[in-house]
């Protein structure tokens, strides 16, 4: 047996645009949704309810519909880092990721030697697989959260760490860390995670960001090549739509 293919990391090396679905909590949605063909999943794990328990059925599931499954967790630590890889996730991200010596910690924690310090475990993700331990690093991804105002300060210490996948700018923290909370069109944010977003891409990195119905095209011509979408948003959409239908005949 062959390593697993990590589709996002394959994707946005090669310049092109990847797209996770955010939102989907249970296997069994994950499983329902697959059929649309998502680059990834994004898994919970700071905000919401994944924990290394679930995440062996999530990353399973993830697996059978070849979506790679991005964690996120709740903490820059390494052994949290390589436990949520030990345990199938595809790939990481770790949140407010402010400093160049943060950035490292992560690599040093989700990569194996002799770029990093990853634990050596065989990973559910390896099981089979000749060399596992010689071939994980290729199909790993580590994605860091630019969510605060310091990172924005530190971006180009931030961007010299080598080993990072992806730069994800977070706009809802960003806003909060300026003072603008739940704000983020304040002029002053927009400005700052535009500024963020064209530097990452400016630096030759891959920039990721969230994105919606409406903002989706402006994001990836500036050059953005991972985007998140969550799925609430259709879900709340589509079942006003119905309940207009619905009143319009009574």
């Amino acid at each position: 047996m062959d390593i697993r293919p990590n589709r996002v990391k394959q994707k946005i090396s090669k310049g092109e645009v990847a797209v996770i679905a955010m939102g989907l909590t249970h296997p069994d949605d994950i499983d329902a949704f697959g059929p649309n063909n998502f680059d990834g999943i994004w898994l919970e794990g700071e905000h919401g309810w994944v924990d290394a328990s679930e995440l062996g059925n999530l990353t399973r599931v993830c697996d059978i519909w070849g979506m790679t499954s991005v964690a996120r967790i709740n903490a820059n630590d390494q052994g949290l880092i390589y436990r949520t890889l030990d345990r199938g996730a595809q790939a990481i991200v770790v949140p407010h990721v402010n400093t160049k010596e943060e950035a490292k910690n992560v690599v040093q924690g989700g990569k194996f030697a002799p770029i990093g310090r990853r634990g050596l475990f065989t990973s559910r993700q390896g099981y089979g697989v000749k060399d596992y331990l010689l071939k994980a690093n290729d199909e790993t991804s580590l994605i860091v959260l630019i969510e605060d105002i310091l990172a924005w300060e530190n971006l180009n210490e931030i961007l010299s760490v080598d080993g990072i996948d992806c730069f994800y700018v977070a706009p809802s923290d960003f806003a909060a860390s300026m003072g603008h909370i739940n704000n983020i069109n304040h002029p002053d944010v927009k400005s700052k995670i535009n500024d963020s977003l064209n530097r990452i891409i400016s630096s030759g990195k891959i920039a990721g960001t969230l994105a919606n119905n409406e903002n989706v095209e402006q994001f990836i011509e500036m050059g953005v090549r991972l985007v998140s979408v969550g799925v609430g948003d259709w879900l709340e959409e589509g079942a006003k739509k119905f309940q207009d239908r619905v009143n319009s005949v009574l």
